[in-house]
Order: structure tokens, then C-alpha cells, then sequence
């Protein structure tokens, strides 16, 4: 469904922004649940004057629902994300907002003192020779008291929780219609793409990086968020 031929190693440019919400939202168990989630934890740590990050913003539908939501005054929201075409389309769909967006690699950029940073499926995608150098980063520029929300996708702690939650996930795809060479195409694409570590492997990236206080928050199947406060 995202293409008609995905055989290529994964990426999200070319004909993808188009239809990335359409497809995520049936690729991604409880997708819409934890932009709704986002949003109302927002209310903990965003005061006025805040600022506000989205590391790999994609289309940036989420940052556009954070900036209705939060009603405190001069907040400042910024958007980064690593793909041209990616960015392109989401500076189309944010065109007269207050968001400003930044086509950068978060590895190659400095962070300003922020009170909120979001990491929306995007920390899997980062390679694994520099993801704690991220998450260290995302740590020292955040505001004590202020909070990481990430979300990804975890393997299983051991091969038999691995083989239980892919399983069913599986069958979740299954049931949005998505075919088997589809779902076989798009798992072989992935591969040296996307490389998800287990909860365990998550929780020792944040402890590492200094985050002490870890709340899970929601989690289906091997879909999991995290809220992480400095």
C-alpha cells in the first residue's frame, strides 16, 4: 500500500509523504491514540515562553495539533526532519503556522534549552553508532523538570516474547488488509533502515543519558512510549 514495488532499502522520500498518515495509521497500532496522548501531557510542561521539539516530524500533523492545543503564551515549536522530501510536504502542510521547521540531521545540530521534546517513532531510525550521543543530547538540552515523550518500536526481551509479540503484530497487519508480499517486501526493505532495541535496550539508552524518572505509558504489542522527566 505504500508503494507498488518496496524492494529497495526503506525511505521516506519520493511518493511516501503523500500517503505516510494514511498508511501509518494501519501499520502502527494505536497511532492517532498517542498523538491525542502527547497532547494532553503537554499540559505538564509547557509554560509560557516554553519551547518545544519534534525530532523527525515527518509530515508534521503532530506538531500542527500541539500548536492549537497548547494555550500558553510565546511558545516556540520546532520541527526536524532529516528527509528533503519529507520536509518539503511538511512545510507545505504547516505554510502560515507559527512552527518553524529545520531540514537537519539532529546529530549535525545544536538544541536550545527546550521544556518538551517528542520523538515520535523516530529513534529506530537513527543508526545505532550514534543513537546514545541523541538521546544524551536530547537529555542535556532539556529544562530540569522538563520531559522527553518517545515512543518506538521494541523487540522482545528474550526470542520468546520476540516470536509472541511479531505474531501477533503479523495478524495485526493482516487485519488492515495489508497482503503477505507486502508485508514480507516491506520487512526486507527495512533491513539496516529501521533496528529497534528492546524495552530493556531503550531503558539503558535513557538511564545512561542521565533520565532517572521513566513512566511506560502506553504500549500495544511491540509498540511502546516512554515519559521521560530531566
Amino acid at each position: 500500500m505504500m508503494t507498488k514495488n518496496i524492494n529497495k532499502s526503506w525511505s521516506f522520500g519520493g511518493k511516501i509523504p503523500k500517503i505516510f498518515e494514511k498508511h501509518i495509521e494501519k501499520s502502527v497500532p494505536s497511532y492517532l491514540v498517542g498523538h491525542n496522548l502527547i497532547l494532553k501531557l503537554s499540559e505538564y510542561f509547557v509554560e509560557d515562553n516554553s519551547l518545544i521539539y519534534d525530532i523527525g516530524c515527518s509530515t508534521g500533523n503532530l506538531l500542527k495539533k500541539l500548536s492549537k492545543y497548547v494555550k500558553k503564551k510565546n511558545v516556540n515549536f520546532y520541527g526536524i526532519e532529516i528527509e528533503k522530501k519529507m520536509f518539503q510536504y511538511a512545510k507545505s502542510n504547516l505554510r502560515n503556522s507559527k512552527i518553524k521547521l529545520l531540514n537537519k540531521d539532529i546529530n549535525k545540530i545544536k538544541l536550545k534549552k527546550s521544556n518538551l521534546i517528542i520523538s515520535y517513532y523516530t529513534l529506530q531510525f537513527i543508526p545505532t553508532s550514534i543513537r546514545q550521543d541523541v538521546v544524551n543530547k536530547i537529555y542535556n538540552s532539556l529544562n530540569w523538570g522538563s520531559a522527553l515523550i518517545m515512543f518506538e518500536k521494541i523487540r522482545g526481551n528474550d526470542a520468546r516474547f520476540e516470536n509472541i509479540l511479531n505474531s501477533l503484530y503479523l495478524e495485526f497487519k493482516h487485519e488492515n488488509k495489508f497482503s503477505k508480499k507486502h508485508i514480507y517486501d516491506k520487512a526486507k526493505s527495512l533491513r539496516g533502515v529501521m533496528g529497534p532495541f528492546s524495552d530493556n535496550g531503550n531503558l539503558g539508552l535513557l538511564k545512561r543519558a542521565g533520565f532517572k524518572d521513566i513512566q511506560t505509558i502506553q504500549q500495544h504489542l511491540c509498540f511502546k512510549g516512554y515519559l521521560c522527566i530531566k
